[in-house]
């Protein structure tokens, strides 16, 4: 681990001001336009709705310093599946590749796709029958753009970036003083009418994970920068909150532009309150901006859900790993990752809603997370000399707090939504015959 450790701080290079915006950068995308429909259905309060988005910042924040220890323990290049593997084993390792393979980025591919139909239809007042061939076909689009290089794909994310700042800012600024007709209660704090509170609240919680979504890869960059004990903790803090900041500001916007009954299970909530902001020729700019921002995101899941299937081909851990390990001649890009990733998220669009494909892929993702604050307390116990560049502050509370959270996400899910969480369990689950096959069939021939 110390040959590890010399080798990656050989490239410590990145202040707070970088590392501030890489974690904006990682958190901030698409969700934060369309999650508030199901947040609204969830808790059926605008006082609720705003309050998960500050709990839902809160649990994120403590959840992210978790993770960061680790990563700053444990700087090797893989980030979470890594984490996994050195503190739990191979075969939990290869159940969160798995997951991620079969149903984080498929899913997030999927559901942001919907939703980019959803937006392309209202905006060009085309009928839904188009909805699926529309998402479709932005989905084996940019596979087939990611197979000319990183580059390429990197060159989307820059653009994409300050496509998706430029109608936040200015939904925040406009909306917040634009005068509404209605009032926006936000005290007391209550669900719905005839709904139970923590219920509630946990539905609401689930759905707002989603826009969060990036969180477990801030930790990642612990090993880049020239202070991580003392600007990582600064860094994920700041970020987060202002994160938070903007989510919880943008909601109240929602709720402040269009009367809250209108808002639960609309996914074109966002562009309803663009042209209520802006007019219906500004709200119409907006939503583009709005849709180039979704592009955006889908294109992030596109390029990197493949390097995952692509390193346990390379490891050969997975059936048919010369498959899945095989890269292009000329661009060097895991093309076979990527068109079995396409062809599963094209079901999935078949198969699921956006919300039920969100709150899935953050569902079976946070059973993951729980077991990396678990391993914060695991390697402290076990290997106490273990260098750790960066030490949580407050320590253990920190972890405490994100285990509290996500214990609470998971319970409510298998309670609230007992059919999604058994199907992601179920899924991930599936993973255990294939791995066990394939460690038969290698130990055969050796």
């Amino acid at each position: 681990m110390n040959e590890e450790t010399d080798k990656f701080s050989l490239k410590r290079d990145l202040g707070f001001f970088p590392a501030l915006s890489t974690v904006m950068g990682l958190v901030i995308g698409g969700g934060v336009f369309f999650k508030i429909s199901s947040v609204a259905a969830a808790t059926g309060s605008s006082s609720l709705t705003i309050f998960v988005w500050l709990l839902a910042g809160f649990i994120t924040i403590n959840a992210g310093l978790t993770i960061a220890e680790l990563a700053s323990a444990l700087p090797v290049a893989g980030g979470i599946y890594k984490y996994i593997e050195y503190i739990y084993g191979k075969v939990p390792a290869f159940l969160l590749a798995w997951a991620q393979s079969v149903i984080y980025y498929p899913a997030g591919i999927s559901a942001l796709s919907i939703i980019f139909a959803t937006q392309v239809m209202n905006l060009c007042n085309i009928s839904s029958t188009w909805q699926i061939p529309i998402a479709i076909s932005l989905a084996v689009f940019l596979y087939a753009v990611n197979l000319m290089g990183a580059k390429v794909g990197g060159r989307i994310q820059s653009i994409s970036l300050i496509a998706k700042l430029i109608p936040i800012v200015l939904i925040i600024i406009v909306g917040i003083f634009t005068p509404t007709s209605h009032s926006v209660t936000l005290f007391p704090i209550t669900s719905g009418h005839h709904a139970n509170f923590w219920s509630s609240m946990g539905g609401g919680l689930l759905a707002t994970m989603f826009a969060f979504d990036g969180w477990m890869n801030v930790g990642n960059l612990a090993g880049e920068m020239k202070k991580p004990e003392k600007d990582l903790s600064k860094s994920i803090i700041v970020g987060l909150f202002f994160i938070t900041l903007i989510y919880v500001l943008i909601s109240f916007v929602f709720i402040k532009a269009l009367p809250f009954h209108l808002i639960p299970g609309n996914q074109n909530a966002a562009s309803e309150a663009a042209i209520k902001i802006f007019g219906e020729i500004g709200g119409k700019i907006v939503t583009i901006g709005i849709l180039i921002s979704v592009f955006g995101s889908v294109n992030g899941y596109t390029m990197t859900g493949p390097r995952v299937s692509y390193v346990l081909g390379t490891d050969d851990e997975i059936v048919f790993s010369k498959f899945f390990g095989k890269l292009t001649k000329n661009t060097r890009v895991p093309a076979n990752a990527g068109i079995i990733q396409t062809v599963i998220a094209i079901i999935m669009i078949f198969m699921g809603s956006f919300d039920f494909l969100t709150d899935m892929l953050v569902f079976v993702m946070w059973i993951f997370s729980m077991m990396m604050f678990i391993g914060v307390f695991i390697l402290r116990r076990n290997e106490p000399e273990l260098e750790r560049p960066y030490k949580i502050n407050f320590y253990p509370l920190p972890p405490l707090i994100a285990m509290a959270g996500g214990t609470y996400i998971i319970l409510s899910t298998l309670i609230r939504q007992p059919g999604l969480a058994f199907t992601g369990i179920g899924i991930t689950l599936l993973g255990l015959p294939i791995y066990y096959i394939h460690y038969l069939n290698k130990k055969r021939s050796l």
